[in-house]
C-alpha cells in the first residue's frame, strides 16, 4: 500500500536477479536498482539474518525484479559488481549535490 492506502500497481512477474547475497548486500542492490527506476525487493533477508546457518539452504537472501526490466536490472548489477556506485573513504556526505 502506499502513504495515500491506494493499492501500487502490479509491477509483474518477478525474476530473481541475484542470489546468495548477505542481507545487507541485497538492501543496497535493490536501493541502486530503484534509484535506476527499477522495481527491486529484497527477499528472504529477515530469514538469513535472524538464522544464518540456514542461509545456505535457502539461497541466502535474493534481489527479485519484474520480468519486464530484468535486462536492465543486469546492466545495473553489473555497475554495482564493478564498483561504479562505491564511495571514496574521504567522501563527505555534507558536500553531496543537492
Amino acid at each position: 500500500m502506499r502513504h495515500d492506502d491506494t493499492p501500487a500497481p502490479y509491477p509483474g512477474d518477478m525474476e530473481i536477479l541475484e542470489r546468495d547475497l548477505t542481507p545487507t548486500e541485497a538492501h543496497v542492490l535493490v536501493g541502486c536498482l530503484r534509484t535506476a527506476g527499477i522495481p527491486a525487493d529484497a527477499g528472504d533477508t529477515n530469514l538469513v539474518q535472524a538464522h544464518s546457518l540456514i542461509a545456505v539452504a535457502v539461497g541466502g537472501a535474493k534481489v527479485r525484479v519484474p520480468r519486464e526490466h530484468l535486462a536492465e536490472a543486469r546492466e545495473v548489477l553489473a555497475a554495482f559488481r564493478r564498483g561504479d556506485f562505491a564511495l571514496d573513504d574521504d567522501f563527505d556526505v555534507g558536500s553531496a549535490p543537492g
